[in-house]
């Protein structure tokens, strides 16, 4: 199978988690993935994944991790690292590289907080610490419309939020047709997720981090502005930072150097 992808499922005492492994070195490295999770876990989506990072195959074993398919109501971003951790002891997984990428950055600060003896190096990702006025006005405005049941605004709102405007302006006409085939039945879990965007508070427990920490952030970011990134990087004693003059939310997609960036700081 193309870069050994595989489909997973972890399961809980009361629900599962899905994930997906591809690669196949001696490094083991963890990937969380944003508030997109919310409307759509990793199940299924080893081949497409893999092929999106297929450069990190060859060195690494690569997880990415979803959140539990049953989320409670007041589901933190603490709650969630500390799942994280049981998925990972489940698969055997003693230490490991932690990527997260936006809400997946806000787990990953709590992880290496409460469990720096399992991690390795890590990556932050367009990520904040506290919530800001950008991030709040852009998750309240996603739940509205999610509240709604107007995927195709949800969708736009996102890809205009996320993207530059040049990905945003060749993106335009396919939305309505993306958003026609992949609006969930029920946005529950979707908003439970942006819930715990708007409660996440890491900032005070960022001195406790003792891995090796890459931030990288978009001076353009629509979704929680580039200062959220400079914060984190303050705050973490020897934190490295990497701002994309230029580049917005999605600078992890968009950004040329951007997988090269992170795995030249892993390896």
């Amino acid at each position: 199978m193309l870069w050994n992808a595989k489909n997973g499922v972890v399961k809980f005492p009361d629900t599962t988690m899905d994930c997906i492994r591809f690669g196949s070195g001696e490094k083991i490295l963890v990937m969380l993935p944003g508030l997109g999770d919310g409307l759509r876990t990793m199940k299924g989506t080893a081949i497409p994944f893999a092929a999106m990072y297929r450069s990190f195959a060859k060195d690494f074993t690569v997880y990415a991790f979803s959140r539990k398919n049953d989320i409670p109501v007041g589901y933190t971003t603490r709650d969630m690292a500390r799942d994280l951790m049981i998925a990972m002891k489940a698969l055997g997984i003693q230490r490991a590289h932690l990527f997260g990428v936006s809400m997946g950055g806000m787990i990953a600060q709590h992880f290496a907080a409460d469990y720096p003896e399992l991690v390795d190096k890590l990556v932050l990702t367009v990520t904040c610490a506290r919530p800001n006025p950008i991030l709040i006005g852009a998750v309240m405005e996603w739940m509205e419309q999610a509240k709604q049941g107007d995927h195709k605004a949800l969708m736009d709102s996102n890809v205009k939020k996320i993207y530059t405007d040049a990905y945003y302006c060749r993106s335009r006409p396919m939305i309505p047709l993306v958003a026609a085939v992949t609006k969930p039945k029920s946005y529950d879990r979707f908003l439970r997720q942006a819930e715990s965007c708007l409660t996440h508070y890491s900032y005070d427990r960022l001195s406790r981090i003792t891995a090796p920490t890459l931030v990288i952030g978009g001076e353009e970011d629509r979704c929680l502005g580039g200062d959220a990134s400079r914060e984190i990087a303050q705050q973490i004693p020897g934190a490295c930072l990497k701002m994309y003059p230029g580049q917005g939310h999605g600078l992890y997609e968009e950004a040329k150097d951007f997988n090269e960036t992170v795995l030249a700081f892993l390896r």
